[in-house]
């Protein structure tokens, strides 16, 4: 129906259409194959993501969805295929939001004998000339900014990034971890739930403080090495590698590296890798031994990109959410009415009523300390109705609420339940929160408040409800 009644949403995609024409049309001209890789594999690599799983019935074993295309083409490149691209369809079992949706494409291609510098002429060359070609002009409109796509970007390191916006000098310190943990929170960086490396902190100063200044389209360079694990390190300085994400109103557009060739230093980054899955992370890469051994037969030097199709469209379209360069984004289902009625015209069942086993339940020990009544009393705990929730970018816990708390100001709280819920099922509940904590730093965003929840092991693991209540209950109720 929204094609049908609103051109707009057919010039979307009728925008996103050329675009891929023109991006294979270019990439054909310079000599690049195109070629298919398997979505279904054994190992989910190439990315750090959550991926979908399936089972294979006829070999009896557990599959994943691809979560990046990466791995089996420098395969290719291994085995002589000089150029090669892929326009594929890729899969991650992550939240949903306006940038972002669980299937979605993306564009990847390798060059042998080219480094860092070749991928960011070939990207800008893309970008720049679809929007000539395609809208007539390289200035463009989108997220509220006037964008300028001439040729000539911006190229930048991240830590002269980092320093030309907060003033942190991390080259002054590198190397030296307990300083640049240290630096990064004096510029207001939060580095709960981070390993405490020089690496992390200056990635973390770059991705709270300086991504969402940059509006114009700037090429980052130069990452450390503790984000970067399938990128080859910098020949002139071991902390970082030769990588770049390219930004357009702070949204990322493009990943491209020098590849790792070094067998040795890859099957390290993935051990390390592998270390961090087995310590909870879901999104850490497994060990490919595989992609190891095709390593050690040889890879030449060889440059590598990666962007996404639909982000680069919503550039294109002026569009600020990705369901509007989808034509069937994904979405919760609705009940639908015909369910309704064989329920109601079903002989009504008698529900047992469940029994509920306790007995494995431990519970942390009652506060011996007393709090007198007053003290209490100056905690405002309030009725709130969550208007919007989605995963906090860059954290594998934190979800961002946007609450209704009845004063008529969306309310802003982080809470670091992701493991437990997914955004889009909260939507809508009445939850309780209280409103009169000082605002807290959290990746760089303002939490003001504390939402509550319920909090008990069982078998030795962690149990969380979030403490969700009567709808009847309006926003900004205050409990007694």
């Amino acid at each position: 129906m929204d094609l049908i009644i609103n051109p707009e949403s057919k010039r979307n995609f009728e925008i996103r259409s050329k675009f891929v024409a023109y991006l294979r049309r270019y990439l054909d001209s310079i000599g690049f194959m195109e070629v298919e890789t398997p979505v279904l594999s054994p190992i989910a690599g190439g990315a750090n993501a959550r991926p979908f799983i399936t089972h294979h019935n006829t070999l009896d074993i557990d599959m994943y969805m691809r979560i990046a295309t990466e791995l089996h083409l420098k395969r290719l490149i291994v085995g002589g295929m000089e150029r090669v691209y892929e326009v594929g369809r890729i899969f991650r079992n992550e939240g949903m939001d306006t940038k972002h949706n669980p299937e979605f494409t993306t564009c990847e291609l390798y060059q042998a004998y080219t480094n860092l510098d070749g991928m960011m002429d070939i990207l800008e060359a893309i970008l720049s000339g679809a929007a000539k070609e395609i809208l007539g002009t390289y200035q463009i409109q989108w997220l509220g900014k006037d964008i300028d796509l001439t040729p000539s970007w911006k190229r930048v390191t991240m830590a002269d990034a980092v320093k030309e916006v907060t003033g942190a000098d991390f080259m002054a310190i590198e190397g030296d971890a307990e300083a640049a943990v240290a630096l990064a929170k004096s510029v207001g960086v939060d580095m709960d739930g981070v390993d405490k490396t020089w690496g992390n902190a200056l990635y973390e100063t770059f991705d709270q403080k300086v991504e969402e200044t940059l509006v114009q389209p700037t090429f980052i360079t130069m990452y450390p090495v503790e984000v970067s694990p399938l990128a080859k390190r910098s020949p002139s300085d071991p902390y970082l590698t030769e990588r770049y994400e390219m930004f357009v109103c702070g949204c990322e557009m493009g990943n491209a590296f020098t590849e790792l060739n070094d067998p040795m230093d890859q099957y390290e980054r993935f051990k390390a890798q592998v270390e961090k899955r087995a310590n909870g992370d879901d999104e850490a890469e497994m060990m490919d031994e595989d992609y190891v051994m095709a390593l050690e037969y040889g890879l030449p030097p060889t440059g590598g990109l990666g962007f996404g199709i639909d982000r680069c469209a919503m550039m294109l379209c002026g569009t600020d959410s990705i369901r509007d360069v989808i034509l069937f984004p994904t979405m919760k289902p609705l009940d639908m009415p015909k369910k309704a009625d064989k329920a109601e015209a079903a002989p009504a069942e008698v529900k047992k009523e469940e029994v509920i086993d306790f007995s494995k339940v431990e519970i942390e020990p009652l506060f011996a300390d007393q709090v007198d009544f007053d003290t209490f009393s100056k905690s405002d705990f309030r009725a709130v109705k969550i208007k919007a929730c989605e995963a906090v970018k860059k954290s594998k816990k934190l979800l961002q609420f946007v609450l209704d708390d009845g004063t008529g100001e969306d309310r802003i709280i982080l809470s670091g339940i992701h493991e437990y819920y997914e955004p889009e099922e909260l939507v809508g509940k009445t939850a309780i929160a209280i409103v009169n904590l000082p605002p807290r730093k959290m990746m760089g965003i303002d939490s003001c408040g504390m939402l509550i929840s319920a909090v008990h092991h069982e078998n030795g693991e962690e149990k969380l409800h979030l403490l969700m209540v009567d709808p009847h209950i309006p926003a900004g109720a205050k409990l007694y």
